[in-house]
């Protein structure tokens, strides 16, 4: 039978030692998170629409901020966009492409300015496509 000490001896002690940094909130989580985006976007809005990267990305941008995170105008299909200027940088591009690619995506009818800083963003991306699926927003305007 072994000795208990050269058992005990295999396994490393749980306390924090010495010399180890202490992780930091900050920066990448450990676990991933996700948003659920529909079906239809994949399978008809990509096909149908010539979109570019950047016109993707503040889609996605502003659909999350509608549909997926919390939102007291959920049921309006209206959010916020707090900063310009942080949504530029994020998405790497200049205030006047921004603009340009804000214009573009009212143009598709997928989204729809309520005023400086807030969008009307459609569940289903275009107006044929909430009809077919039974989205209904409640009277905001």
């Amino acid at each position: 039978m072994e000795d208990i000490r050269s058992v005990l001896s295999q396994f490393h002690s749980k306390k924090r030692q010495g010399n180890e940094v202490e992780k930091s909130g900050i920066g990448p989580s450990t676990v991933a998170s996700s948003s659920e985006i529909p079906d239809v976007f994949f399978d008809e809005i990509l096909q149908k629409f010539k979109l570019n990267r950047s016109e993707i990305s503040l889609l996605m941008y502003l659909y999350r901020q509608v549909w997926c995170r919390p939102n007291l105008y959920k049921s309006h299909g209206i959010g916020p966009l707090n900063s310009y200027t942080e949504l530029c940088s994020i998405l790497g591009i200049t205030h006047e492409e921004l603009g340009q690619y804000l214009r573009n995506l009212e143009k598709f009818g997928f989204i729809e300015t309520v005023r400086a800083g807030q969008y009307f963003v459609r569940k289903f991306f275009t107006e044929t496509l909430d009809k077919q699926y039974g989205q209904n927003y409640d009277e905001f305007f």
